[in-house]
């Protein structure tokens, strides 16, 4: 892939440490088989389109990573940044040119309304696609928990001015870290040499919990 490693890790890998809870969430009530009962072939329609799109175009791979890390660090992972408008996340500077596979996520999306209508979220297709994203870029397969509801406002205040960049100075990237409940070990953490790499050390790690992770994003 060719983007930068320092890009490619800030920007993208970061969402990998996260159990990905939505705002109010608590983790325990978030399951990799929610979606058992009321749709079971969840899993196989995005995979199928996640696969579809990556032989396309190799990066989407990282694009929906990409994209999951953008909903995430606004708002926690709610879907937010699919949202149409002019005031949307999608508009916000940071998403400009930058975020892209929204019409990988419409595809998922149009599949499963006619196979469950209403039943899974946007957020927790965004999930998926970038678990997926990772597994076919070859990185490992880690589980994605489920079981998010929508948001149903964007906030591109908080995209512009939250969304770190990897052209500003490390203090404020640090700084926007903390903004949202990280350290500066999270940062570290999340500037390894490889996506493979630091998602092998992340899902390892006993160190690391995941969860409170999350939690402390308030996602």
């Amino acid at each position: 892939m060719e983007y930068s490693h320092r890009s490619r890790l800030l920007l993208v890998c970061s969402v990998l440490v996260l159990c990905l809870v939505t705002r109010g969430a608590r983790c325990d009530e978030l399951t990799s088989d929610f979606y058992d009962w009321t749709c079971p072939g969840v899993y196989d329609v995005v995979q199928q389109q996640v696969f579809s799109a990556m032989r396309e175009e190799p990066r989407m791979g990282a694009s929906l990573l990409r994209l999951h890390f953008h909903d995430c660090f606004v708002n926690g992972c709610d879907g937010s940044i699919l949202l149409d408008g002019t005031d949307g996340e999608k508009f916000a500077l940071p998403n400009q040119n930058s975020v892209r596979g929204y019409e990988v996520i419409d595809a998922i999306k149009a599949d499963l309304e006619n196979m469950c209508p209403g039943v899974v979220s946007c957020a927790d297709i965004v999930a998926i696609a970038a678990g997926y994203g990772v597994l076919f870029s070859g990185g490992p397969y880690y589980d994605v928990l489920l079981g998010r509801r929508d948001g149903l406002k964007a906030n591109q205040t908080g995209a512009d001015n939250g969304l770190p960049s990897p052209f500003e100075p490390i203090s404020s990237i640090v700084q926007k870290f903390a903004d949202v409940g990280l350290d500066t070990k999270d940062v570290v953490v999340l500037s390894g040499n490889s996506v493979a790499i630091v998602i092998t050390k992340l899902t390892t790690s006993t160190r690391i919990k995941f969860c409170a992770t999350s939690m402390k994003m308030k996602l």
